[in-house]
């Protein structure tokens, strides 16, 4: 009898207790029993919206604390202050009041973010303009040590809370929505709270906004049988991105090679780079599909966060197709507060000082500050210069802008900021080239490829070489697109495949700056970010022996395969998606269960020995 109740109190304690080494994820066996009892409670009192609401704003919570321990009280803070916050905001007449209310509302929310994520690097700042020796030290640990008169908290270090840059930035646009009168404030604490804190996209989004989702909160619940096959199909289609390709090639091959390039060949490190850029849409794509799916299963529809972004034609359409609640996010309260495409506003001015001063302090050269301000100081004269060009140039800024902090929003790393950058350079590039006739064109991309060509040979530097051969593969692709152009073909099937593939690998080598900056110790983060971009560059730029290149194909064939065929997956017609997914919704509930089963069954087959965390969970 005693063993009994101690194999009880054991597993108790396990199930309410917090282990760090092992959070709560959708790709374990344990979230899915709690689910299904989530579920099973939920089933007994759904038509019932202030119980139900309630009752999952309490699981929600149970869940965020499986996820990051103490962090729960964190949550807590932001949900309870917004809450009361846009209280006060609708009940104040005055506009200036207003404004100053949801700006102190933003302050608080951005400032919560920015002391866990960027302690490090103004700590650095801050030292490096200084003279000093300032050391990172957690206030907050130390605050909640002296609460519980304990030192169960660490001081010395500031660990990122999972999901805490989502439900910051719904808490912001709920603010802000309130402020601009588009919603009314909620009136019920727990209907907010569990707005906030909804579990299935609590930390990795999609960012759900007040205005789509809390009308959805005392609606009847509805679940018909095709909703309830599509959800089923959510589920396993989220699962099979993240454990067969998202983990399988990162554990396999894309982590191998990032954590060591020098070991690998020129071909290997652009294999594991193109390798990534499935996995990360992949592993991405595959939390939302899950959340979609779960968050469905209980009556509630969350945003579309990915609409097949590899087939998107140029780098601004992909950033329309890729984490959509982010872009439109970064459009609304960020770009078009700038200025958007009507004029450059203060704050336009002091992000493009802040840039310059964030690119001098990572590089470690006051280089950087003068060369952007001297291009800021170019631009703006160009734009005085030629007024007609000022909305042009006013746009390209603030898309600049915008870029530039959605990399930073994604850690203080110089990588993370030449990501965003590029990501950037691509959307102005795109917007000023679809105004050039093809002779220009083909006259600009011809002296590009001479250009680096020029500097590949007498340089011999790796990179110039990689830039040689990519720029003689767009010289090839735009003389394909002039004889389409010339036959009247532009939109043809082979013009529209070129501006895809083009598309995908600029976004393809962009992922090298972003993955490098990932997965590391902040404090060390910019340095070792560097030089895995630096040396797999070198790697990919430098000779390559063509001859080995079979040999090395085959030997990473099950990883090539699986790439090869996840593009084929992700390129199919959205029409044809469509129709096997309403094929698998439309089975009888036992072919259903026998199909879910025998995809399980699959899932072992790829699963790795240590579950890999969702990349997302770290921004």
């Amino acid at each position: 009898m005693s063993s009994l109740l101690e194999i009880i109190r054991e597993f108790f304690g396990n199930l309410l207790s917090f282990d760090q080494a092992h959070p709560l994820l959708f790709t374990q066996f344990y979230f899915w029993a709690f689910f299904a009892l989530v579920f099973a409670v939920f089933s007994l009192f759904h038509s019932k919206p202030l119980l139900r609401n309630g009752y999952l704003f309490a699981c929600s919570l149970f869940f965020y604390y499986k996820t990051s321990g103490v962090f729960l009280a964190l949550l807590l803070f932001v949900i309870v202050y917004n809450f009361f916050a846009a209280k006060c905001l609708h009940r104040l007449k005055s506009e200036k009041g207003r404004s100053a209310l949801t700006a102190l509302s933003v302050v608080v929310d951005l400032g919560v973010l920015a002391y866990f994520k960027y302690a490090y690097f103004l700590t650095d700042f801050v030292n490096n303009l200084l003279g000093i020796e300032l050391q990172v030290h957690d206030v907050l640990g130390e605050w909640m040590n002296m609460l519980t008169g304990t030192s169960l908290f660490r001081v010395d270090a500031i660990v990122l809370p999972v999901g805490i840059s989502f439900f910051t930035f719904q808490a912001v646009s709920y603010v802000v929505d309130v402020k601009r009168r588009k919603i009314e404030p909620v009136r019920n604490f727990l209907d907010f709270g569990f707005y906030l804190s909804f579990f299935p996209q609590l930390v990795a989004g999609p960012i759900v906004r007040a205005v789509e989702f809390v009308r959805q909160l005392h609606k009847p619940y509805n679940l018909s049988r095709r909703w309830f096959g599509i959800a089923v199909f959510w589920i396993m289609n989220g699962l099979l991105k993240k454990l067969i390709l998202a983990d399988y090639l990162a554990v396999n091959f894309a982590d191998r090679v990032f954590e060591n390039p020098l070991m690998y060949s020129g071909f290997e490190n652009l294999s594991a780079l193109f390798c990534y850029s499935l996995q990360v849409y992949a592993d991405f794509s595959g939390y939302t599909d899950i959340a979609t799916g779960v968050a469905m299963l209980m009556g509630f529809y969350l945003p579309k966060n990915f609409d097949s972004p590899y087939k998107a034609v140029n780098t601004q359409q992909f950033w329309r197709r890729w984490h959509m609640t982010l872009s439109r996010w970064l459009r609304d309260y960020l770009y078009i507060p700038l200025g958007g495409n009507r004029s450059a506003t203060a704050g336009t001015y002091i992000i493009i000082l802040a840039v310059a001063v964030f690119g001098s302090f990572l590089s470690g050269s006051w280089w950087v500050a003068f060369g952007v301000f001297v291009l800021a100081a170019g631009i703006g004269l160009w734009a005085w210069k030629r007024p007609g060009d000022r909305r042009l140039i006013t746009t390209n800024i603030n898309s600049m802008n915008t870029m530039l902090l959605g990399g930073l929003w994604h850690g203080a790393s110089w990588n993370f900021m030449i990501w965003g950058g590029l990501n950037g350079i691509g959307m102005v590039i795109y917007k000023v080239w679809t105004k050039r006739t093809m002779r220009v064109k083909l006259v600009i991309i011809g002296l590009a490829t001479l250009l680096c060509g020029a500097l590949s040979f007498t340089l011999h530097y790796p990179v110039w070489n990689m830039f040689f051969v990519w720029t003689l593969i767009l010289l090839l692709g735009t003389v394909v697109k002039a004889l389409c152009h010339s036959a009247r073909s532009e939109e043809s099937g082979l013009s529209r495949a070129w501006d895809i593939f083009q598309t995908f690998v600029f976004i393809t080598f962009t992922r090298l700056f972003f993955r490098s900056g990932s997965n590391l110790d902040p404090a060390l983060a910019n340095e070792e970010a560097w030089n895995t971009a630096k040396n797999m560059v070198n790697q990919i730029g430098s000779a390559w022996d063509l001859s080995l290149v079979p040999a090395m194909a085959w030997q990473h064939r099950t990883v090539l395969l699986l790439f090869v065929a996840g593009m084929i997956i992700h390129w199919l017609p959205d029409r044809f998606k469509r129709r096997y997914r309403l094929v698998f919704a439309h089975l009888p509930l036992f072919w259903m269960a026998v199909v879910v089963v025998l995809i399980i069954v699959f899932f072992f087959q790829f699963i790795t020995a240590d579950l890999q965390s969702f990349i997302y969970f770290q921004f």
